[in-house]
């Protein structure tokens, strides 16, 4: 009996663009998710880029042929490992290229409530957070209440930091994605609705 041959990998049909790194010279839809689990929301930090080193929603882009509500629970599922149930949409934010490039993105942004598992991060996120919403809101605009993780304020034991530890507070440590606070603040909306 003659062994197989391995079979080829497949290439791709002529109509095809090669693969390249560059960004992609057209608008990309991409879905995130505002998880809510006990009053908390998860931030992630991404681990390349786009937007790596800041904190966001889990979440990314959609695939031709999926409806959001899959692209959303999919995606969620690659990058933490966690399974929602989605609320409703929250908003949505647009991305553009930068000076210096990058890609131009559409962001459909939705609200959800944990339903189990524990975060897995994949390769793209290097770090994640349950933060309470007020808290998150207050640490972006540098509320005094908070105070100053360097001087060891007793502040620091206030309930809205969720499990954001005293050296988290260090400026320019939590970066976040544009337009973050208005997506969270309209997902807890929906979510408390």
């Amino acid at each position: 009996m003659a062994e197989a041959s391995p079979i080829p990998p497949p290439s791709l049909p002529p109509s095809s663009p090669p693969p390249t790194s560059l960004p992609p010279s057209r608008p990309q839809l991409a879905v995130s998710a505002a998880i809510f689990r006990d009053d908390n929301i998860l931030l992630v930090r991404r681990a390349r880029s786009p937007a790596k080193g800041f904190y966001s929603l889990p979440g990314g882009r959609v695939e031709f042929g999926e409806s959001l509500h899959a692209a959303l629970l999919r995606e969620v599922d690659e990058e933490t490992g966690l399974n929602i149930e989605i609320a409703g949409l929250a908003g949505w934010r647009e991305v553009l290229p930068g000076a210096t490039g990058g890609g131009h993105y559409l962001i459909m942004s939705f609200a959800a409530r944990w339903a189990e598992g524990e975060v897995v991060l994949n390769e793209e996120l290097d770090d994640f957070k349950w933060l309470a919403p007020d808290a998150l809101t207050n640490l972006k605009l540098g509320d005094p209440r908070l105070g100053d993780p360097r001087l060891g304020d007793p502040r620091l034991d206030d309930p809205r930091l969720g499990d954001l530890k005293p050296d988290d507070l260090k400026a320019g440590d939590l970066k976040l994605t544009g337009g973050l606070i208005e997506i969270i603040e309209a997902a807890q909306r929906l979510i408390r609705a």
